[in-house]
């Protein structure tokens, strides 16, 4: 799940410095990588799934359509370990475990599901965007 480009890292089990703002634009802030883990491709639909309701893994993973098992598991590991999934085990058999989101889950959910639904009004725009551009680089020599 990890996006990021090539070279340094940030220490993900490094706590912030509070003396020094966060900002994403500097390579080694770790904001970036829980930034990388929100809008992630999978991190986004798992976010705005379960902003509606709390899920068992096979149902999630019928909601996020075209997810598969083993990188649902990974990007459900990823947000829970960020503190924005909880993990419901229940000592039953046959074992149950539900997804919900925590209350730092749901903000961040909030904000990208603002984003999905930007991009689904404005999608015919970028389309349109699209177009002029392979028009222009099309009569480029």
């Amino acid at each position: 799940m990890n996006v990021s480009a090539p070279g340094p890292q940030p220490d993900v089990n490094r706590r912030p410095d509070v003396n020094r703002r966060p900002d994403v634009n500097r390579p080694m802030c770790p904001s970036r990588l829980v930034l990388e883990h929100v809008t992630s491709r999978w991190g986004v639909l798992v976010l705005a799934a379960l902003l509606d309701r709390s899920y068992r893994f096979s149902e999630l993973r019928r909601e996020v359509g075209g997810v598969s098992e083993k990188m649902l598991a990974q990007t459900l590991r990823t947000l829970e370990r960020d503190g924005f999934v909880h993990r419901d085990a229940k000592p039953v058999i046959p074992p149950r475990v539900d997804y919900s989101l925590t209350e730092l889950g749901r903000e961040a959910g909030e904000q990208v599901w603002a984003l999905a639904r930007w991009t689904e009004r404005r999608l015919e725009a970028v389309h349109t965007a699209r177009e002029s551009y392979d028009a222009r680089e099309a009569h480029t020599p």
